[in-house]
């Protein structure tokens, strides 16, 4: 599957294997355009995530992030596209959810473009196996969201 995103450089990531995803992540970093991350991202803490299989054969997501009000958590059905890494749940503000970089080993680079009520916007995740990330994790983190326009900040 290739990876194209708007004025990022397109990245083979070899054939879909959703199992390849499955199981405990981190998402220790996070950049976004939505509309006030930057004031409230000191508030944001580290995000628990379990990738699962449905019956269907597509991934389901169960997050959850401790916040002020106690401990949040959501679940999430993303559908796969015909183009290999890239997923989707228009009826939930999903329109995509691309793998833009993993080693399949402890990390993966997580583009997803959203939209919630009138506000479209998008993020870039980085995904981890453990509580903190490598430097190569890093280092393509900072790379990708850079690519994508996203502040330093």
């Amino acid at each position: 599957a290739l990876v194209s995103v708007p004025r990022a450089q397109a990245v083979w990531l070899g054939r879909l294997d959703p199992e390849q995803l499955l199981g405990p992540w981190y998402v220790l970093a996070v950049a976004s355009r939505e509309k006030g991350f930057a004031m409230e991202k000191d508030m944001k803490n580290v995000v628990g995530v379990v990738v699962t299989l449905t019956p269907e054969n597509n991934l389901r997501t169960l997050s959850s992030q401790h916040g002020l009000g106690g401990c949040d958590q959501s679940v999430m059905d993303l559908i796969k596209r015909n183009s290999g890494w890239v997923f989707e749940n228009p009826s939930i503000g999903v329109l995509e959810l691309w793998v833009l970089a993993t080693n399949f080993r402890d990390y993966a680079i997580i583009f997803t473009q959203l939209e919630f009520g009138d506000e479209p916007f998008n993020t870039v995740e980085l995904y981890s196996l453990t509580e903190t990330a490598s430097q190569e994790a890093m280092g393509l983190f900072t790379k990708w969201s850079r690519s994508l326009g996203f502040l330093s900040q």
